[in-house]
Formats: structure tokens, sequence, C-alpha cells
């Protein structure tokens, strides 16, 4: 099956250094070396479930957040804004700055 819909055959140079970092990555995956050659070609985030998973995460941080946020700024509009509401207000952001730094180094080491 794999060959009719895969039936245009390349032919790929590497160095010795090349293919074992090939080979280590594609068995990582638990993918042969041409699945993995795929899964790079395509580069959709769909591919890659930890991905997947560390956008749902900050997507879900990101709105909670928001939520609080917003209730800040309602205190603030009625004027029942206090010192410790803003405090409040920094530690969402760096909470916030945070959470986007580790989904980012996450995704940067893959």
């Amino acid at each position: 099956m794999a060959d009719k819909i895969h039936c245009v055959k390349k032919t790929l140079r590497l160095t010795p250094a090349e293919s074992r970092l090939l080979s280590e990555k594609a068995e990582a995956f638990h993918m042969n070396e041409a699945e993995y050659l795929r899964l790079l070609i395509s580069q959709t985030p769909n591919d890659y479930p930890e991905i997947r998973q560390g956008l749902k995460q900050l997507i879900n941080e990101v709105n909670h957040i928001g939520v609080n946020i917003n209730q800040i700024v309602h205190h603030h509009n009625y004027e029942l804004y206090s010192k410790e509401d803003r405090q409040q207000l920094i530690a969402y952001m760096k909470k916030l700055n945070n959470t986007v730094k580790e989904v980012v180094v996450r995704l940067g080491n893959q």
C-alpha cells in the first residue's frame, strides 16, 4: 500500500555522522528513516503530540490568566483597584511570560 502512495524514489548522500543522527532521531520517534524525513518535510504541528500538548497547556494558561486580568480591570473601572490587585496583575503577567518561555524552550529543543 505504501508503495502506491510513495512511488517516487530519491537518493540522498549523508556523512556517517549525519546518517547516525538521522537513525537516532527516527528511532526516537519510533519511525523508520523515510517516515521521519517525510515528517520533517511536512512540518505540521499536528504531527508532534508533544507540541499539541504544550500548545494546549499554554492556551489554557493564557485563558485563565486572561480571566484574572479581566477581573482586575473590571475592579479598576469601578475604582475598586488596590495595590494588591496591581501586584497580582504583575504576578499573572510573570506567570504568563514564564509559561510561554517554557513552551518555546521545549519546542526549540526538538
